[in-house]
C-alpha cells in the first residue's frame, strides 16, 4: 500500500481521500484552512463539503503541506484551479523526484491561461505528473458508488501506476496520454455546465439542453485541436462524458450558478449562494482570452462570458446565438 498526500479538503479532495484510504493505503489530509482542519480532526469527517461520511484509520488529517506530503509516494493536489499554482509552490519544497504528482483541479489560470500541467511544469520541470478528469461528482466517489474517470501523462506509465494504485471495485480508472485534451476537457465543460444551467433557470426545456450540450463539445473540441489535443478524446470520458454529468446534475456547482442568473440572480450573487468554488465562472473568462489568443471561434463561451460579466443578459445570449449565420454541422 502507497502513502498518499492530498492537499486539499474540498469535496472532491475528501471523497478521493476516503476512496483511496478504504482501499488500504495511509493518506494524509491537509487544507490551508486551518480552521476547517481542525473540524475534521474533531469531527472525524468534512462536515463543511462532505458531510455523513466518517473517516477511517487510514485517513489521517494534519495542519501542513509538509506533514501531508513528508515521505509521500503520492501527492495529489485538489485545490481549485485559481489556487493550484499557490498549492504547488508551497509545497514544492517538500516533493521529491520520486513522488508522483497527481493533479485533479479543472481550471485554466486567469491572467497566464496556463492549464495545470503547464503551471506544474513551469514550476518544477521534472515533475512526475499526472491528472485525473472525468465524470465524477465528490458525493458520489465519497459514498462509493460506481465511478469512471480518466488519468492522464505525458509519460504512459505513470497513467499505469496510477490505475494500478488509485482502482477500486467501485472507482473505474482509464489510461490517456493526451494531457491537453484531458486538462482542457474537464475545464472547458464548467462553461457549458453554466450555459445549461441558465437554460434551465429561464425554463427552456430539453431539447435547447441538448443542442447545447452538443454545439458545446464542438467548441471545445475546437479549442483543443487548435491547442494540440487530440479530437477523440473530447469523445471520452473527460470530453461528453465530464459534460453530461455537468450539465444534468444538481450535484454540480456550475449548473447550480447558472440556474440561478438564468432567474435573473446577478451572477456574484449567485456565486456566494453555491457557497463554494464555481470554476467555470473563471474558466469562462480564460477561455475566451484564450480562444481570442489563439484565433478559435467559439460563439457558446462568448456568450456566457458576456453574460457573466453582465454585458448581455441570459435572454439576450439566447437570441444571440439562435440568430447566428447559418452553418453547415459537418463544419468543426
Amino acid at each position: 500500500m502507497k502513502k498518499i498526500a492530498v492537499i486539499g479538503a474540498g469535496s472532491w479532495g475528501t471523497a478521493l481521500a476516503i476512496t483511496l484510504s478504504t482501499k488500504g493505503h495511509s493518506v494524509k489530509i491537509c487544507d490551508i484552512n486551518r480552521e476547517h482542519v481542525q473540524s475534521m480532526k474533531e469531527h472525524g469527517e468534512n462536515i463543511k463539503y462532505l458531510p455523513g461520511i466518517k473517516f477511517n484509520d487510514n485517513l489521517n488529517v494534519v495542519y501542513s503541506n509538509e506533514e501531508a506530503v513528508e515521505n509521500a509516494d503520492i501527492v495529489i493536489f485538489s485545490a481549485p484551479a485559481q489556487f493550484f499554482r499557490e498549492a504547488f509552490e508551497s509545497s514544492k519544497k517538500y516533493i521529491t523526484e520520486e513522488m508522483v504528482v497527481v493533479n485533479v483541479a479543472k481550471g485554466i489560470e486567469q491572467g497566464t491561461l496556463l492549464r495545470m500541467s503547464e503551471i506544474a511544469y513551469s514550476i518544477m520541470p521534472g515533475v512526475k505528473y499526472v491528472v485525473l478528469s472525468g465524470p465524477s461528482h465528490a458525493e458520489e466517489v465519497g459514498h462509493l458508488m460506481p465511478t469512471t474517470v480518466a488519468v492522464a501523462s505525458e509519460d504512459i506509465e505513470l497513467a499505469n501506476y496510477i490505475q494500478q494504485e488509485f482502482s477500486t471495485d467501485r472507482l473505474r480508472i482509464y489510461t490517456n496520454d493526451d494531457v491537453c485534451g484531458v486538462e482542457l476537457g474537464g475545464a472547458l465543460k464548467n462553461i457549458i455546465a453554466l450555459g445549461a444551467g441558465i437554460s434551465d433557470g429561464i425554463g427552456f426545456g430539453d431539447n435547447a439542453k441538448a443542442a447545447l450540450m452538443t454545439r458545446g463539445i464542438t467548441e471545445m473540441q475546437r479549442l483543443g485541436e487548435k491547442l494540440g489535443a487530440k479530437a477523440s478524446t473530447f469523445a471520452g470520458l473527460t470530453g461528453v462524458g465530464d459534460l453530461i454529468v455537468t450539465c444534468t446534475s444538481m450535484h454540480s456547482r456550475n449548473r447550480r450558478c447558472g440556474i440561478m442568473i438564468g432567474e435573473g440572480i446577478k451572477p456574484g450573487e449567485a456565486t456566494k449562494k453555491v457557497g463554494m468554488v464555481v470554476e467555470g465562472m473563471f474558466t469562462a473568462v480564460a477561455a475566451y482570452e484564450l480562444a481570442e489568443k489563439v484565433g478559435v471561434e467559439m460563439p457558446i463561451t462568448k456568450c456566457i462570458y458576456d453574460c457573466i460579466n453582465e454585458r448581455i443578459t441570459a435572454k439576450e445570449a439566447v437570441e444571440i446565438l439562435m440568430k447566428r449565420d447559418k452553418k453547415n454541422e459537418m463544419q468543426i
